[in-house]
């Protein structure tokens, strides 16, 4: 495996770069400082909010791109250089659709911030881990013209592909559906998804595939894995990201992007 070509590097965040306590580690950053010395990028890809990603890499923030909604809005230092919506008439669509799917619980992702209408302060709690911005409303039907929505995002505490995915596979022509961890799935539009953003990235770069690192571990990866050679499926990832990734790397507890990154800079020397 030659790594010396590789100009970008691409991470998906929960169950990747963040360990199981939702932590970046300091391994992390002092790689990063050194990947920033050899003029290679970074991207953090993933389903989460905007403003939950950069509370994450605060202190870098302003060095990489975010590709944040599963693809619905990518950000470089701010400046917003795509975004995709959903409809205000699909969203009214799919809103009672989720709602008769017991122990779900909807979240529509919002360009600046969440919105939830449950009071179930267990949820909340839970949920304010991925949402760093969000507003409880009574309604979510009332909100869907307030700000462009970029996804969906519903969770199930014991297993969004048993109990979500079944209800939602009726729509599945109209939109794109990904189990996006063990308990999410989200909804977008079609044309949103981590692999169109990395394209649009690789192309401001003048960046090939060739030159292209990604990590993931569930669904809504599988279109960015899709954009890389040297793709990484994590040793805890799902079973169908391990069967499309050309390669693999230990699980997020134990450094697995960080392992690969040190033996790309062994490269860079």
């Amino acid at each position: 495996m030659d790594l010396s070509k590789v100009k970008l590097v691409v991470s998906d965040m929960d169950g990747t770069l963040l360990n199981e306590k939702g932590e970046v580690s300091n391994r992390f950053f002092e790689l990063f400082k050194k990947l920033q010395q050899k003029n290679i990028h970074f991207v953090a890809a993933s389903g989460r909010q905007y403003n939950s990603i950069i509370h994450k890499l605060e202190t870098i923030k302003d060095d990489i791109y975010i590709v944040a909604e599963n693809g619905g809005i990518v950000k470089r230092n701010e400046e917003v250089l795509l975004i995709n919506t959903i409809k205000p008439k699909n969203l009214l669509q799919l809103i009672p659709i989720l709602r008769n799917i017991e122990n779900t619980y909807i979240v529509l992702c919002g360009k600046d911030s969440a919105y939830i209408e449950t009071k179930n302060e267990h949820f909340i709690d839970l949920f304010q881990e991925y949402y760093a911005a969000y507003k409880i409303v009574d309604d979510l039907t009332e909100v869907v013209n307030e700000t462009d929505f970029l996804k969906i995002a519903i969770y199930h505490y014991e297993s969004s592909e048993e109990f979500i995915y079944p209800k939602v596979k009726t729509v599945e022509r109209e939109y794109l559906i990904k189990i996006s961890g063990p308990n999410w799935l989200d909804i977008s539009d079609r044309n949103t998804n981590k692999g169109n953003g990395i394209k649009l990235i690789q192309k401001l770069l003048n960046i090939t595939k060739e030159e292209t690192m990604v990590f993931g571990d569930f669904h809504n990866d599988i279109e960015m894995m899709n954009e890389a050679h040297f793709s990484f499926a994590m040793q805890n990832a799902h079973k169908d990201i391990k069967k499309i990734a050309r390669f693999s790397t230990d699980d997020n507890n134990n450094f697995g992007v960080e392992k690969v990154l040190e033996q790309l800079l062994e490269t860079q020397k």
